[in-house]
């Protein structure tokens, strides 16, 4: 009996090891093909592909140089836009420089004061806590010692919080102007490559003050 089941184990094994080698696929017997051959059809020129070595993969000198800078500054009135103009035009090729119009828009005050000395100033604003309205800091000097109650876009919407706080007991207070609608200018300079970029000492001396500041790094291909 012990002869019997070694015979059958050993015939098994045999068998297992013809059918994992594929000899038994003519008979159809045979375990399943892993292959995926249509993938190397969807190859696309692989000879071409070249694997690189850590110090072949560094950047070269050449494209390090092509890296290109993008500048700008704002808050330019018409006078130092008038000047940098100029500058540009002699320094720079068409495209590498764009002077774009920027309106500040009107500011309104809800105001109260002046006030004659530090002691009244004090005793109003002890009021206006008692009422629970928020005060501003008062960013003209003209206007000290006074109140700011709030600063607005447009004459309406400051004549609209007004009446508001008309109906909270505040009585003295009244709208100003104290920001009119005002054209500013904003110097962009997209893409100075490499040989412009000493042009840039010239730009920062013109804009007299007024900073220059980095907004983006792009790579010219």
């Amino acid at each position: 009996m012990l002869r019997l089941v070694v015979l059958v184990l050993l015939m098994l094994n045999v068998g297992y090891f013809a059918w994992g080698q594929g000899w038994l696929l003519p008979y159809g017997w045979g375990p399943v093909s892993q292959r995926e051959p249509q993938r190397l059809a969807q190859q696309v020129r692989p000879q071409a592909l070249v694997i690189l070595g850590a110090q072949e993969a560094q950047p070269t000198a050449a494209a390090v140089s092509s890296l290109t800078t993008c500048w700008q500054a704002g808050d330019l009135d018409a006078a130092q836009a008038q000047t940098l103009r100029a500058l540009l035009q002699a320094k720079l090729p068409d495209g590498a420089w764009v002077m774009e119009d920027v309106l500040v828009p009107e500011r309104w005050m809800i105001y109260m004061g002046k006030y004659a000395n530090a002691v009244e100033l004090a005793k109003k604003r002890e009021q206006l806590t008692s009422l629970k309205v928020p005060l501003e800091p008062l960013s003209n000097p003209a206007l000290a010692p006074g109140l700011s109650l709030g600063t607005f876009d447009s004459e309406e919407a400051a004549n609209t919080a007004l009446q508001a706080l008309t109906r909270r007991g505040v009585r003295t207070a009244r709208v100003l102007s104290v920001q009119p609608a005002t054209p500013r200018y904003r110097l962009r300079l997209p893409a100075l490559d490499p040989a412009q970029q000493p042009q840039l000492a010239l730009i920062k001396e013109a804009l007299a003050g007024k900073s220059l500041e980095a907004c983006a790094v792009t790579v010219s291909k």
